[in-house]
């Protein structure tokens, strides 16, 4: 960093203004471009006040801080890791792993391509005889249960259990700029027809009784990767009130989203939509804070 371009403290303030006045991060980083401000430097400046900004804000209306989460895109909306799939795969003819949308509230990122359709079919493959009717964590005791928000059948995959976990878990880490081994093993739910899972947060509620005892085991969960392994006839998206966004189940492709703190402000209320004809099959990658084992 040059001495005529060190992050003042007027140069923080204008930051918190703009993100105070709603300006989307990569509009206060291109008017920091335009000024003069060297990309580092701009980048640099932008990350380190509004992570300090976002606590203050928290603190002060009594919620959580912010933690750091999984993030593939830089401030400049380019993928910070680039992908090409095996070239047996029709996916690899189209560029490899690629963004179709991104939201910044919620944190929403929609890839094309993150999986091969020979892994998609490979992974339902691997499944299939290890289905069970689908539970969710409960957090009274810590434990698991069968859920009637949930109807799907599922089973997870030890994390890196086989190559094509192991390959897929590689990929997700580097796209995502986190460690693999903060990471979940891979879970796959197929959805029959009329198959549905309501809206819900991926994370643990920290004022239910048995979250302590989740959390230490690699502490909270930051974000989720939702793969589709095929395309439903019929029905099946991925659904965010909050946002009123429909993802559209895709085979290969897959939503992304995050959440630096366990709180509705995260905005990441989502759900599966029913199934309306045929069956979806769906391979989910949670993230957590630290080290999963």
């Amino acid at each position: 960093m040059s001495a005529a371009q060190q992050i003042t403290p007027e140069l923080r303030r204008w930051i918190v203004e703009q993100a105070s006045a709603g300006q989307a991060p990569e509009v206060v980083l291109q008017a920091m471009r335009d000024s003069g401000w060297s990309i580092e430097v701009a980048e640099q400046a932008l990350e380190d006040t509004l992570r300090g900004y976002l606590v203050e804000l928290a603190q002060a209306q009594g919620l959580p801080p912010p933690v750091k989460v999984p993030e593939p895109m830089s401030a400049d909306g380019s993928l910070l890791c680039r992908f090409d799939l095996p070239q047996t795969s029709t996916a690899a003819v189209a560029g490899g792993v690629h963004v179709l949308a991104s939201l910044l509230n919620p944190r929403v990122v929609v890839f094309g391509s993150l999986l091969s359709d020979a892994e998609c079919d490979a992974l339902i493959e691997l499944a299939t005889a290890r289905l069970a009717r689908s539970e969710t964590v409960e957090l009274h005791t810590g434990g698991s249960e069968v859920n009637d928000a949930r109807t799907s059948e599922g089973m997870f995959f030890g994390r890196a259990e086989n190559p094509l976990c192991a390959r897929i878990e590689q990929r997700i880490a580097a796209l995502l700029n986190w460690p693999m081994e903060n990471g979940e093993g891979l879970q796959v739910l197929r959805y029959r027809t009329n198959a549905e899972y309501k809206p819900h947060y991926d994370y643990f509620d920290p004022l239910q009784a048995g979250t302590p005892a989740v959390l230490e085991r690699g502490g909270q969960r930051v974000a989720s990767v939702v793969m589709y392994l095929n395309t439903p006839a019929r029905g099946g998206a991925t659904v965010f009130p909050d946002a009123h966004l429909s993802v559209l189940p895709i085979k290969g492709n897959a939503v992304f989203f995050s959440y630096d703190r366990p709180d509705p402000m995260t905005r990441t209320l989502h759900g599966g939509a029913p199934v309306l004809e045929g069956e979806k099959w769906v391979a989910t990658k949670w993230l957590r804070e630290r080290r999963f084992d």
